[in-house]
């Protein structure tokens, strides 16, 4: 069948059924036994009451295992954040955020972080974090775009829907890019790495998102808001459907300085002059969230989530059409 043609974390969308018998506590706090905090383990070995099964991957300051609870088989995610210095202060807080918002959140599309587990070097001070998330099985957008435009329309709209969660939540992600949007058997998605996320209306102290998704008042230190995210979204919608990036607020290169006024910052593209073959409907809805003054973006996720439902709708009523022989075929492949 004929379809309109787009041209890690590697972890998994399974359902996690509830464990049986007594649940473990959300957050547990013990003293860290002395020895070097950052020290791989292997297969076999336990952390914390669970046997790693293997290496998913590592950040600046963690390691993901995945690992398996032995009283009741349920294999997990287990995220490990170790402090060494003191500027690492700012990993460990990062995924006691990430802790606290995802502990708050249940929808279907979001990956969901069951407890977290403290570790003290001695009275007061947190040395190391894990986090027992749910375990994730798919690949990232940034790894496997989508191969239509059909595929990527449903796909964005699924993320829409679980951000506009968030956002009723109280709740923005601040950091949506293609490496946060995981699918699995390219029927189930969900949203990972709560890191930045924060309270709606929160002003951060210091530039924190990913440079080539980044929305402008996030480099100004502006607050956070709905539309904040909804600029994540249409860079990353943006990448997907040309793969180029949006210019945006941070300075590259050989620039002298950090940053850009909005006034200054370059006007992008649009995807249909990059990618003749992007739907209209999808060229206009991109660029119109990736706008510099987030009052002439998209009201809401919602909003966005019912016009990629129009768009999908659109493709698949056009691509009925041609199977039909009532619409010419046109030129699609990237």
């Amino acid at each position: 069948m004929h379809r309109t043609s787009l041209q890690e974390d590697c972890y998994s969308s399974r359902s996690s059924p509830d464990r049986p018998g007594t649940r473990a506590p959300a957050t547990l706090t013990r003293t860290r036994r002395y020895g070097p905090i950052v020290e791989p383990r292997k297969p076999g070995e336990m952390i914390e009451g669970y046997r790693v099964l293997s290496e998913l991957g590592r950040g600046a300051a963690s390691i993901i295992y995945l690992v398996q609870d032995p009283r009741n088989k349920q294999v997990r995610a287990l995220k490990h954040v170790a402090k060494e210095t003191p500027k690492d202060q700012r990993f460990l807080d990062q995924a006691l955020a990430e802790y606290e918002v995802g502990s708050a959140l249940d929808h279907p599309n979001i990956r969901k972080i069951e407890r977290v587990i403290k570790v003290k070097d001695g009275i007061i001070s947190v040395s190391e974090l894990y986090l027992v998330m749910e375990l994730v099985d798919g690949t990232s957008l940034e790894k496997e775009p989508p191969r239509t435009f059909e595929h990527a329309a449903w796909i964005f709209e699924q993320v829409a829907l679980a951000m506009a969660y968030m956002h009723e939540r109280g709740y923005a992600h601040a950091d949506m890019k293609p490496n946060n949007v995981i699918v699995s058997d390219h029927t189930r998605v969900k949203i990972i790495d709560l890191g930045q996320s924060c309270k709606l209306g929160t002003v951060k102290q210091r530039i924190q998102g990913t440079p080539d998704y980044i929305a402008p008042e996030q480099v100004h230190l502006r607050p956070i808001t709905e539309r904040t995210d909804i600029y994540n979204l249409g860079a990353t919608m943006y990448w997907v459907l040309t793969r180029s990036f949006v210019p945006t607020a941070l300075a590259k290169g050989d620039s002298l300085v950090n940053s850009r006024d909005d006034k200054l910052i370059e006007k992008p593209k649009s995807p249909i002059e990059l990618n003749r073959r992007v739907p209209e409907l999808f060229d206009r809805l991109v660029m119109e969230c990736v706008e510099i003054d987030p009052a002439r973006r998209p009201a809401s996720m919602k909003h966005i989530a019912e016009r990629l439902n129009l768009i999908r709708g659109k493709l698949d009523a056009e691509e009925e059409l041609r199977r039909s022989g009532d619409l010419g075929r046109v030129d699609v492949d990237l």
